[in-house]
């Protein structure tokens, strides 16, 4: 059973309880917080990441952001809330789920605008933890849905961390491996190491040891070479925004990896909630990427590995197309051959 990656510590004055992974996996530390500048940061940070684990801690942000509102009608509450969600929306711009999240505990308030503001504050904490609880759900339905892509003694690449710890509890492309491995098949596994953050190395790494699953640490330059002259039966990575047409921002590196996975003959697949989808954009062209500090890139642990003042570029995304993509694997079924008919089919919609 994996580590509770976000967790809800309290009543309505309570507050968020989440995994620091930035310590990882040196370290095993909880942070909490208790108003939404501490819930930016963590977000900000990376302290909690992962598109769906964002989602979470964007619903229980917003309760920490307005649960000591002291106004009494809906207009000047919803005010404040928004001015919340602004907030914590600026935070990182890639990931749908943040503002899946966000507007889903907007479109909560309204619903119930003629009710006290207590009682309205109730129940967005209510919603929160019903975000986290329907997250533990999709996870293990992702992993159901995939674990028959995996073959008895499967080899399996992963890129950056779609674990539990990007999730409320089992992960997504993890689900997967998770899943296969408690129905009885044995799988290895290569993980990336993911620079510039380490997110194969330092998280995905210890989630699969942790697991007692059979996994190889590599550099993220290393994945053709292995490719080429181990035998490995697929690809699986998470995503933080699949568009109408099935392309998908992932970590860095994500892209380059499909590249030598459609190189190989290698089937490359994603695995993520319906939430991940943003049906209103046609195509990768329109997901915004991330670009972050340059000491990301210029550092490691603190100790510097570049000239002083090195122009850096550290886009914390790239976006695969859907035309390397052999299938996205969702808690809703299987999409093969992603493309927008295939999509629509099994998304459908967006609850």
């Amino acid at each position: 059973m994996p580590l509770p990656t976000i967790e809800w510590i309290g009543g309505i004055d309570g507050r968020i309880k989440l995994i620091d992974q930035t310590l990882l996996p040196n370290e095993l530390k909880y942070v909490y917080c208790d108003d939404k500048e501490s819930i930016f940061h963590a977000i900000k940070t990376l302290m909690v990441r992962g598109a769906p684990a964002i989602g979470i801690a964007a619903a229980m942000g917003t309760v920490v952001g307005i649960k000591n509102s002291k106004s009494e009608d809906f207009e000047s509450f919803f005010k404040e809330m928004k001015e919340v969600t602004s907030c914590l929306g600026s935070s990182r711009p890639t990931a749908v789920n943040l503002f899946w999240g966000l507007k889903r505990m907007e479109d909560t308030a309204q619903k119930n605008s003629q009710k006290p503001v207590s009682e309205i504050k109730r129940i967005l904490l209510d919603e929160a933890k019903t975000i986290l609880e329907e997250d533990k759900a999709i996870c293990r339905k992702i992993g159901e849905n995939g674990e028959s892509l995996l073959e008895d003694g499967s080899c399996v690449i992963t890129h950056c961390n779609a674990g539990g710890l990007a999730t409320g509890d089992y992960g997504t492309a993890l689900a997967v491996m998770f899943t296969a491995v408690e129905k009885g098949k044995r799988i290895s596994v290569y993980t990336d190491e993911t620079r510039p953050l380490l997110q194969g190395s330092r998280l995905t790494a210890w989630e699969l040891k942790n697991a007692g699953i059979d996994v190889t640490l590599i550099c993220d330059n290393m994945a053709a070479h292995t490719m080429k002259r181990k035998k490995i039966d697929c690809v699986i990575v998470g995503a933080d925004r699949i568009a109408a047409n099935g392309d998908a921002a992932n970590k860095i590196g994500t892209y380059s990896l499909s590249i030598i996975a459609k190189e190989h003959n290698v089937p490359f697949y994603v695995a993520a909630p319906a939430s991940t989808f943003d049906l209103s954009i046609a195509s990768g062209d329109e997901i915004p990427i991330e670009e972050r500090n340059p000491d990301e890139v210029t550092k490691i642990a603190g100790n510097k590995i570049a000239p002083d003042d090195i122009k850096v570029f550290n886009p914390a995304f790239d976006v695969t197309p859907a035309s390397n993509i052999t299938a996205i694997i969702t808690e809703r079924g299987v999409i093969n051959s992603p493309n927008t008919e295939n999509i629509k089919n099994i998304i459908g919609y967006k609850s």
